[in-house]
């Protein structure tokens, strides 16, 4: 883990969100306040801002920078989650870490975020993704990197059926069956953009 794939994984992550912010503004005008996308485009380009002191950093230090900075810009209910999760992966992470140490990470990760939450999986939010992705890491079963942006894209769509029993969309009980969870499609939408960066560098 370089400062070069390290800067390449975190623009790629970042222009992604950044590019798919309309879209998660329409999944969270649906159940949410709509500005889910509006919120993560801010808080990657405040990222992309400072990208060039976070990449020469160790990957712990990096996550925990990231987190610090999605804490402080996103707002509503994703700048403490997303906070959260980035922050607990940096006190995790090793600065050279194989898959066993991303599992551990992961694992205390989605711990964190449920206790930031007050919420638990089934409740149609990011947990929903992040959930399933730890528990993959976690088995180990999974032949290539591609399987765990299916894991997670999968999942995403499986809040679609759900209602909403955590956030906003709560307030809309049965209402909020029927539409995708914004937390989740963008979370799906980093674990897509991260498998894909680091298969391009296999092939």
């Amino acid at each position: 883990m370089d400062s070069a794939l390290l800067r390449q994984l975190i623009e790629r992550v970042c222009q992604a969100v950044i590019a798919r912010a309309d879209h998660l503004t329409d999944l969270d005008q649906a159940i949410g306040d709509g500005d889910h996308g509006v919120n993560m485009k801010r808080g990657c380009e405040a990222v992309l801002a400072e990208i060039d002191g976070t990449a020469a950093k160790s990957l712990p230090e990096a996550m925990r920078a990231i987190g610090t900075q999605l804490v402080m810009t996103v707002g509503g209910a994703s700048g403490p989650l997303y906070g959260t999760l980035f922050l607990t992966l940096g006190k995790e992470l090793p600065a050279e870490p194989d898959l066993p140490a991303v599992a551990k990470a992961v694992k205390a990760a989605l711990a964190a975020v449920q206790a930031r939450g007050k919420s638990e999986r089934g409740q149609k939010t990011l947990l929903d993704v992040l959930g399933p992705v730890s528990d993959t890491l976690s088995t180990g079963s999974f032949g290539s990197l591609t399987e765990l942006s299916i894991v997670a894209n999968q999942a995403a769509a499986a809040t679609v059926p759900l209602q909403a029993t955590r956030g906003r969309a709560s307030f809309l009980g049965e209402r909020s069956i029927g539409h995708m969870d914004p937390g989740a499609c963008s979370l799906a939408l980093i674990v897509e953009t991260l498998v894909a960066t680091l298969e391009g560098l296999n092939k």
